[in-house]
Protein backbone atom coordinates (compact mmCIF):
# COMPACT_ATOMS: atom_id res chain seq x y z
CA UNK A 1 0.00 0.00 0.00
CA UNK A 2 2.82 2.39 0.89
CA UNK A 3 4.63 1.73 -2.61
CA UNK A 4 1.42 2.31 -4.69
CA UNK A 5 0.93 5.80 -2.75
CA UNK A 6 4.33 6.52 -3.09
CA UNK A 7 3.95 5.73 -6.90
CA UNK A 8 1.02 7.84 -7.16
CA UNK A 9 2.96 10.84 -5.58
CA UNK A 10 5.58 10.40 -8.07
CA UNK A 11 3.80 10.12 -10.95
CA UNK A 12 1.59 13.78 -9.68
CA UNK A 13 5.36 14.95 -9.36
CA UNK A 14 5.94 14.53 -12.94
CA UNK A 15 2.10 15.22 -14.45
CA UNK A 16 2.64 18.76 -12.43
CA UNK A 17 6.70 19.39 -13.08
CA UNK A 18 5.60 21.00 -16.37
CA UNK A 19 2.98 23.48 -14.72
CA UNK A 20 5.21 24.49 -12.40
CA UNK A 21 8.30 24.85 -14.83
CA UNK A 22 6.06 27.11 -16.96
CA UNK A 23 4.95 29.08 -13.70
CA UNK A 24 8.90 29.46 -13.24
CA UNK A 25 9.19 30.17 -16.51
CA UNK A 26 6.85 33.46 -16.36
CA UNK A 27 8.38 35.28 -14.16
CA UNK A 28 11.25 36.58 -16.67
CA UNK A 29 12.08 39.68 -18.07
CA UNK A 30 14.37 40.80 -20.52
CA UNK A 31 15.40 44.07 -22.03
CA UNK A 32 19.16 45.84 -23.60
CA UNK A 33 20.41 48.32 -21.73
CA UNK A 34 22.08 51.15 -23.87
CA UNK A 35 24.29 53.75 -21.78
CA UNK A 36 25.34 56.84 -23.96
CA UNK A 37 28.93 57.78 -24.96
CA UNK A 38 31.34 58.50 -22.13
CA UNK A 39 34.95 60.58 -22.09
CA UNK A 40 37.21 57.49 -22.74
CA UNK A 41 37.78 56.78 -26.35
CA UNK A 42 36.64 53.30 -25.88
CA UNK A 43 33.10 54.72 -24.62
CA UNK A 44 32.33 57.24 -27.89
CA UNK A 45 29.96 55.03 -29.33
CA UNK A 46 28.12 54.14 -25.84
CA UNK A 47 27.77 50.65 -24.34
CA UNK A 48 25.31 47.83 -24.48
CA UNK A 49 24.38 44.43 -22.15
CA UNK A 50 21.38 42.46 -21.21
CA UNK A 51 19.66 42.88 -18.06
CA UNK A 52 17.20 39.64 -17.12
CA UNK A 53 15.30 40.05 -13.82
CA UNK A 54 12.60 38.38 -12.28
CA UNK A 55 8.66 40.01 -12.67
CA UNK A 56 7.76 39.05 -9.57
CA UNK A 57 8.72 41.56 -6.45
CA UNK A 58 9.47 38.84 -4.26
CA UNK A 59 12.11 36.98 -6.64
CA UNK A 60 15.31 38.08 -5.80
CA UNK A 61 17.02 37.77 -9.34
CA UNK A 62 18.10 41.05 -11.18
CA UNK A 63 21.02 40.33 -13.38
CA UNK A 64 23.16 42.15 -16.45
CA UNK A 65 25.13 40.44 -18.94
CA UNK A 66 28.28 42.24 -20.03
CA UNK A 67 30.36 41.47 -23.31
CA UNK A 68 32.45 44.57 -22.75
CA UNK A 69 35.39 43.53 -20.06
CA UNK A 70 38.58 43.70 -20.80
CA UNK A 71 41.34 44.59 -18.70
CA UNK A 72 44.78 47.18 -19.51
CA UNK A 73 46.60 44.73 -16.94
CA UNK A 74 46.44 41.96 -19.41
CA UNK A 75 50.12 40.47 -20.55
CA UNK A 76 51.20 42.86 -23.63
CA UNK A 77 47.62 44.53 -24.18
CA UNK A 78 49.03 47.17 -26.41
CA UNK A 79 51.13 45.38 -28.86
CA UNK A 80 47.62 42.23 -29.10
CA UNK A 81 45.60 45.18 -29.48
CA UNK A 82 47.41 46.48 -32.74
CA UNK A 83 48.19 42.88 -33.64
CA UNK A 84 44.18 42.50 -33.35
CA UNK A 85 44.07 39.71 -30.69
CA UNK A 86 42.56 41.83 -28.07
CA UNK A 87 40.09 39.37 -26.19
CA UNK A 88 36.74 40.03 -24.14
CA UNK A 89 34.98 38.85 -22.06
CA UNK A 90 31.38 37.89 -20.96
CA UNK A 91 30.80 38.33 -17.21
CA UNK A 92 27.32 38.47 -15.69
CA UNK A 93 26.93 39.62 -11.96
CA UNK A 94 23.85 41.72 -10.28
CA UNK A 95 22.84 44.92 -12.20
CA UNK A 96 23.20 47.14 -9.02
CA UNK A 97 26.64 47.14 -9.68
CA UNK A 98 26.01 47.60 -13.24
CA UNK A 99 24.96 51.73 -12.87
CA UNK A 100 26.65 53.37 -10.74
CA UNK A 101 29.91 54.03 -13.06
CA UNK A 102 27.12 55.53 -15.37
CA UNK A 103 25.38 57.24 -12.55
CA UNK A 104 28.73 59.02 -11.47
CA UNK A 105 29.09 60.49 -15.11
CA UNK A 106 26.10 61.58 -15.74
CA UNK A 107 25.72 59.51 -18.84
CA UNK A 108 21.67 58.48 -20.08
CA UNK A 109 20.97 55.23 -19.65
CA UNK A 110 17.91 53.42 -21.11
CA UNK A 111 16.13 49.91 -21.21
CA UNK A 112 14.25 48.53 -23.54
CA UNK A 113 11.91 45.90 -22.71
CA UNK A 114 11.80 42.82 -25.42
CA UNK A 115 8.57 40.80 -26.43
CA UNK A 116 9.93 37.49 -25.87
CA UNK A 117 8.05 34.84 -24.57
CA UNK A 118 8.88 32.99 -21.26
CA UNK A 119 10.52 30.01 -23.79
CA UNK A 120 12.71 32.02 -25.63
CA UNK A 121 13.54 34.51 -21.92
CA UNK A 122 15.07 30.95 -20.39
CA UNK A 123 16.89 29.76 -23.92
CA UNK A 124 18.63 33.40 -23.94
CA UNK A 125 18.94 32.73 -20.03
CA UNK A 126 20.48 29.44 -20.56
CA UNK A 127 22.37 30.57 -23.46
CA UNK A 128 24.46 33.16 -21.55
CA UNK A 129 25.16 31.10 -18.20
CA UNK A 130 26.80 28.86 -20.81
CA UNK A 131 28.70 31.27 -22.15
CA UNK A 132 29.66 32.95 -19.19
CA UNK A 133 31.37 30.03 -18.15
CA UNK A 134 35.19 29.93 -17.54
CA UNK A 135 36.19 28.15 -20.50
CA UNK A 136 34.11 29.50 -22.87
CA UNK A 137 33.73 33.55 -21.37
CA UNK A 138 36.61 34.61 -23.85
CA UNK A 139 35.77 36.02 -27.35
CA UNK A 140 38.44 37.48 -29.78
CA UNK A 141 37.06 41.41 -30.09
CA UNK A 142 36.72 42.97 -33.21
CA UNK A 143 35.53 46.48 -33.43
CA UNK A 144 32.86 46.73 -36.01
CA UNK A 145 31.93 42.95 -36.14
CA UNK A 146 32.15 41.11 -33.06
CA UNK A 147 31.41 43.74 -29.91
CA UNK A 148 29.36 44.45 -26.88
CA UNK A 149 26.76 45.39 -29.22
CA UNK A 150 26.53 42.80 -32.24
CA UNK A 151 26.98 39.72 -29.63
CA UNK A 152 23.16 40.09 -28.26
CA UNK A 153 21.90 41.13 -30.98
CA UNK A 154 23.09 37.42 -31.72
CA UNK A 155 22.33 35.94 -29.21
CA UNK A 156 18.53 37.33 -29.27
CA UNK A 157 18.63 35.79 -32.46
CA UNK A 158 19.91 32.38 -31.58
CA UNK A 159 16.58 32.14 -28.40
CA UNK A 160 14.01 34.11 -30.60
CA UNK A 161 11.17 31.20 -32.05
CA UNK A 162 10.71 34.01 -34.99
CA UNK A 163 13.18 35.51 -37.25
CA UNK A 164 13.76 39.18 -36.40
CA UNK A 165 13.62 42.29 -38.79
CA UNK A 166 15.33 45.12 -38.20
CA UNK A 167 15.47 48.64 -40.35
CA UNK A 168 17.62 48.71 -43.49
CA UNK A 169 18.28 52.29 -43.51
CA UNK A 170 21.67 53.58 -42.68
CA UNK A 171 22.34 56.72 -41.42
CA UNK A 172 26.33 56.99 -42.25
CA UNK A 173 26.71 54.06 -45.33
CA UNK A 174 30.03 53.28 -44.14
CA UNK A 175 31.80 51.77 -41.00
CA UNK A 176 33.98 54.75 -41.20
CA UNK A 177 31.28 57.09 -41.72
CA UNK A 178 30.11 55.86 -38.69
CA UNK A 179 32.99 56.04 -36.16
CA UNK A 180 33.31 60.17 -37.77
CA UNK A 181 30.37 60.39 -36.75
CA UNK A 182 30.99 59.10 -32.86
CA UNK A 183 34.29 60.77 -33.25
CA UNK A 184 33.60 64.10 -34.14
CA UNK A 185 34.56 65.45 -30.98
CA UNK A 186 38.09 63.58 -30.81
CA UNK A 187 39.73 64.70 -34.19
CA UNK A 188 43.06 63.26 -33.10
CA UNK A 189 41.65 59.88 -32.48
CA UNK A 190 40.14 59.67 -35.57
CA UNK A 191 43.29 61.13 -37.41
CA UNK A 192 44.56 58.03 -35.82
CA UNK A 193 42.12 55.84 -37.13
CA UNK A 194 42.55 57.42 -41.11
CA UNK A 195 45.94 56.46 -40.64
CA UNK A 196 46.01 52.74 -39.65
CA UNK A 197 42.18 51.31 -41.20
CA UNK A 198 42.23 51.11 -44.27
CA UNK A 199 39.32 50.37 -47.25
CA UNK A 200 37.86 47.46 -45.11
CA UNK A 201 35.99 49.90 -43.09
CA UNK A 202 34.95 52.13 -46.49
CA UNK A 203 32.52 49.80 -48.29
CA UNK A 204 29.21 50.48 -48.06
CA UNK A 205 27.03 48.74 -45.35
CA UNK A 206 23.19 48.75 -44.67
CA UNK A 207 21.36 49.55 -41.54
CA UNK A 208 22.64 46.32 -39.49
CA UNK A 209 25.85 47.03 -40.11
CA UNK A 210 26.02 50.19 -38.52
CA UNK A 211 24.27 48.55 -35.27
CA UNK A 212 28.18 47.65 -34.48
CA UNK A 213 27.59 51.43 -32.69
CA UNK A 214 25.20 50.58 -29.44
CA UNK A 215 23.24 53.60 -29.82
CA UNK A 216 22.87 53.01 -33.23
CA UNK A 217 21.39 49.66 -31.85
CA UNK A 218 19.31 51.49 -29.74
CA UNK A 219 17.44 52.98 -32.68
CA UNK A 220 17.31 50.07 -35.14
CA UNK A 221 15.91 48.08 -31.73
CA UNK A 222 13.42 50.48 -31.36
CA UNK A 223 11.71 49.80 -35.04
CA UNK A 224 12.91 46.36 -35.28
CA UNK A 225 10.01 44.01 -35.23
CA UNK A 226 9.52 39.64 -35.69
CA UNK A 227 8.64 38.51 -39.57
CA UNK A 228 4.86 38.24 -37.89
CA UNK A 229 4.39 42.20 -37.32
CA UNK A 230 4.74 42.00 -33.73
CA UNK A 231 7.18 44.49 -32.09
CA UNK A 232 10.51 43.66 -31.03
CA UNK A 233 10.28 46.37 -27.77
CA UNK A 234 7.50 46.05 -25.55
CA UNK A 235 8.09 49.67 -24.22
CA UNK A 236 11.06 51.54 -23.28
CA UNK A 237 12.22 52.75 -19.48
CA UNK A 238 14.84 55.74 -18.59
CA UNK A 239 17.30 53.96 -16.05
CA UNK A 240 18.75 56.94 -15.53
CA UNK A 241 18.00 60.65 -17.06
CA UNK A 242 21.76 61.94 -17.51
CA UNK A 243 22.87 63.05 -20.96
CA UNK A 244 23.04 61.64 -24.41
CA UNK A 245 26.92 63.05 -24.78
CA UNK A 246 29.17 62.68 -21.55
CA UNK A 247 32.26 63.66 -24.07
CA UNK A 248 34.82 65.88 -23.71
CA UNK A 249 33.50 68.34 -26.15
CA UNK A 250 34.88 69.25 -29.11
CA UNK A 251 38.37 70.43 -29.79
CA UNK A 252 39.06 73.82 -30.48
CA UNK A 253 39.64 74.51 -34.12
CA UNK A 254 42.94 75.82 -33.45
CA UNK A 255 44.07 71.96 -32.05
CA UNK A 256 42.62 70.16 -34.65
CA UNK A 257 44.69 67.84 -37.04
CA UNK A 258 43.79 70.08 -39.97
CA UNK A 259 44.86 73.57 -38.49
CA UNK A 260 48.44 71.89 -37.45
CA UNK A 261 48.84 70.29 -40.85
CA UNK A 262 48.15 73.46 -42.65
CA UNK A 263 50.14 75.16 -40.40
CA UNK A 264 53.09 72.84 -41.09
CA UNK A 265 52.57 72.97 -44.50
CA UNK A 266 53.01 77.27 -44.94
CA UNK A 267 56.12 76.48 -42.47
CA UNK A 268 57.32 74.00 -44.87
CA UNK A 269 56.61 76.47 -47.76
CA UNK A 270 58.54 79.32 -46.29
CA UNK A 271 61.70 76.67 -45.49
CA UNK A 272 61.77 74.92 -48.76
CA UNK A 273 62.00 78.80 -50.26
CA UNK A 274 64.58 79.47 -48.36
CA UNK A 275 66.50 76.38 -48.86
CA UNK A 276 66.44 76.83 -52.87
CA UNK A 277 67.38 80.37 -52.39
CA UNK A 278 70.18 79.80 -50.21
CA UNK A 279 71.00 76.15 -51.75
CA UNK A 280 71.11 74.85 -48.36
CA UNK A 281 69.86 71.99 -47.04
CA UNK A 282 68.38 72.05 -43.34
CA UNK A 283 69.09 67.94 -42.29
CA UNK A 284 67.46 68.00 -39.10
CA UNK A 285 64.56 69.32 -40.72
CA UNK A 286 64.75 66.51 -42.76
CA UNK A 287 65.44 63.99 -40.24
CA UNK A 288 62.94 65.02 -38.06
CA UNK A 289 59.71 64.99 -40.71
CA UNK A 290 60.93 61.87 -42.38
CA UNK A 291 61.78 59.94 -39.31
CA UNK A 292 58.44 60.85 -38.12
CA UNK A 293 56.35 59.49 -40.81
CA UNK A 294 59.02 56.53 -41.54
CA UNK A 295 58.30 55.57 -37.96
CA UNK A 296 54.31 56.16 -38.57
CA UNK A 297 55.61 53.74 -41.71
CA UNK A 298 56.19 50.83 -39.71
CA UNK A 299 53.49 51.14 -37.47
CA UNK A 300 51.39 50.95 -41.24
CA UNK A 301 53.46 48.24 -42.41
CA UNK A 302 52.85 46.11 -38.93
CA UNK A 303 48.65 46.71 -39.64
CA UNK A 304 49.43 45.41 -43.10
CA UNK A 305 51.56 42.70 -43.13
CA UNK A 306 51.31 41.24 -39.39
CA UNK A 307 48.01 42.38 -37.70
CA UNK A 308 45.35 39.85 -38.14
CA UNK A 309 43.03 43.15 -38.51
CA UNK A 310 40.91 42.21 -41.65
CA UNK A 311 40.21 46.51 -42.04
CA UNK A 312 43.64 47.41 -41.93
CA UNK A 313 44.42 46.43 -45.74
CA UNK A 314 44.85 47.55 -47.87
CA UNK A 315 45.64 51.09 -47.32
CA UNK A 316 46.65 53.57 -49.64
CA UNK A 317 48.47 55.13 -46.58
CA UNK A 318 51.03 53.13 -47.19
CA UNK A 319 52.26 54.61 -50.53
CA UNK A 320 53.11 57.83 -48.56
CA UNK A 321 53.80 56.60 -45.04
CA UNK A 322 56.29 53.45 -44.64
CA UNK A 323 59.42 52.56 -43.75
CA UNK A 324 61.45 53.23 -46.78
CA UNK A 325 60.70 57.17 -45.43
CA UNK A 326 64.32 56.75 -43.09
CA UNK A 327 66.33 55.93 -45.71
CA UNK A 328 66.35 60.06 -46.68
CA UNK A 329 65.82 60.56 -42.93
CA UNK A 330 69.49 59.24 -41.94
CA UNK A 331 70.61 59.61 -45.90
CA UNK A 332 70.80 63.26 -45.13
CA UNK A 333 74.05 62.90 -43.00
CA UNK A 334 76.24 60.63 -45.11
CA UNK A 335 78.01 61.27 -48.80
CA UNK A 336 77.14 57.56 -49.03
CA UNK A 337 73.30 57.37 -48.41
CA UNK A 338 73.32 60.22 -50.97
CA UNK A 339 72.49 58.22 -54.17
CA UNK A 340 69.57 56.17 -51.97
CA UNK A 341 68.12 59.22 -50.34
CA UNK A 342 68.10 61.51 -53.88
CA UNK A 343 66.10 58.00 -55.31
CA UNK A 344 63.96 57.62 -52.61
CA UNK A 345 62.93 61.55 -53.03
CA UNK A 346 62.28 61.15 -56.62
CA UNK A 347 59.55 57.95 -55.61
CA UNK A 348 58.42 60.21 -52.78
CA UNK A 349 57.28 63.10 -55.58
CA UNK A 350 56.32 60.22 -58.01
CA UNK A 351 53.90 58.72 -55.82
CA UNK A 352 52.29 61.35 -53.66
CA UNK A 353 51.82 62.91 -57.09
CA UNK A 354 49.66 59.49 -58.39
CA UNK A 355 48.06 59.55 -55.07
CA UNK A 356 46.53 63.21 -55.29
CA UNK A 357 45.01 62.33 -58.94
CA UNK A 358 44.11 58.56 -58.33
CA UNK A 359 42.22 58.83 -54.14
CA UNK A 360 39.26 61.13 -55.74
CA UNK A 361 38.15 58.31 -58.28
CA UNK A 362 39.05 55.19 -55.03
CA UNK A 363 36.49 54.12 -52.19
CA UNK A 364 39.53 54.98 -49.20
CA UNK A 365 37.95 57.85 -47.62
CA UNK A 366 41.20 60.24 -46.44
CA UNK A 367 41.45 62.60 -43.41
CA UNK A 368 41.34 65.76 -44.67
CA UNK A 369 44.13 66.42 -42.80
CA UNK A 370 46.40 64.05 -44.81
CA UNK A 371 46.61 66.31 -47.93
CA UNK A 372 48.46 69.18 -46.47
CA UNK A 373 50.89 66.42 -44.83
CA UNK A 374 51.68 65.05 -48.53
CA UNK A 375 52.51 68.45 -49.78
CA UNK A 376 54.86 68.91 -46.80
CA UNK A 377 56.79 65.63 -48.24
CA UNK A 378 56.62 66.63 -51.68
CA UNK A 379 57.83 70.12 -50.89
CA UNK A 380 60.84 68.44 -49.00
CA UNK A 381 61.41 66.07 -51.75
CA UNK A 382 61.36 68.18 -54.36
CA UNK A 383 63.79 70.57 -52.48
CA UNK A 384 65.92 67.39 -52.09
CA UNK A 385 66.01 66.23 -55.45
CA UNK A 386 66.88 69.81 -56.84
CA UNK A 387 69.91 70.66 -54.77
CA UNK A 388 71.51 67.18 -53.55
CA UNK A 389 72.59 65.97 -56.40
CA UNK A 390 74.93 69.24 -57.41
CA UNK A 391 75.69 69.81 -53.63
CA UNK A 392 77.91 68.36 -50.71
CA UNK A 393 77.63 69.29 -47.11
CA UNK A 394 79.99 70.80 -45.01
CA UNK A 395 80.36 69.17 -42.08
CA UNK A 396 80.89 72.02 -39.80
CA UNK A 397 77.22 73.41 -40.52
CA UNK A 398 74.22 72.80 -43.01
CA UNK A 399 75.48 74.87 -45.43
CA UNK A 400 76.15 73.40 -49.25
CA UNK A 401 78.80 74.13 -51.27
CA UNK A 402 78.87 73.56 -55.10
CA UNK A 403 82.00 71.51 -56.14
CA UNK A 404 81.54 71.83 -60.16
CA UNK A 405 84.47 73.08 -62.03
CA UNK A 406 82.58 76.66 -62.45
CA UNK A 407 83.03 77.04 -58.78
CA UNK A 408 86.56 76.03 -58.92
CA UNK A 409 87.26 78.72 -62.23
CA UNK A 410 85.56 81.44 -60.10
CA UNK A 411 87.86 80.20 -57.14
CA UNK A 412 91.22 80.72 -58.93
CA UNK A 413 90.24 83.85 -60.62
CA UNK A 414 89.52 85.65 -57.54
CA UNK A 415 92.50 84.33 -55.81
CA UNK A 416 94.46 85.74 -59.51
CA UNK A 417 92.56 89.17 -58.64
CA UNK A 418 93.76 89.76 -55.47
CA UNK A 419 97.68 90.72 -54.92
CA UNK A 420 99.24 90.86 -52.54
CA UNK A 421 100.70 94.41 -51.51
CA UNK A 422 104.64 95.40 -51.63
CA UNK A 423 106.42 98.50 -51.20
CA UNK A 424 106.89 99.29 -54.46
CA UNK A 425 103.01 99.90 -55.30
CA UNK A 426 102.76 96.85 -57.02
CA UNK A 427 105.95 97.02 -59.08
CA UNK A 428 108.13 93.74 -58.79
CA UNK A 429 111.96 95.05 -57.53
CA UNK A 430 114.92 93.43 -59.42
Amino acid sequence: MNIKKLTILVAAILLLAPALRSEQRDSLIVSLVTCWPGPEVYELCGHEAIRIRSASPQADMDSVWNYGIFSFDQPNFIYRFVKGETDYKLAGYPFEWFMPEYQEQGRRVEEQVLNLNQEEAHKLLALLREEAKPENCTYRYNYVLDNCATRPIERIGQSSGKRVIYPDSAAYGTFRNTMRHYHRGYPWYQFGIDICLGSGIDRPINGHGEMFAPVEMYRKVAGAHFEDGTPLVLHTNVLNQGVEDATSGPTPWYLTPIFWSLALLGITALLAFRMIRKRTIYRPVYSAWFGLIGITGCVVAFLLFVSTHEATTPNLNFFWLNPLQLVLALGVWWRSWRPAAIAMAWVDMLLIVILLLVWPWQHQSANIAFFPLMGVTLLLAAVYAIIAPKQSYKYNNEKVVNLGAGSRNSRRSSGAGRRRPTASGGRNRR
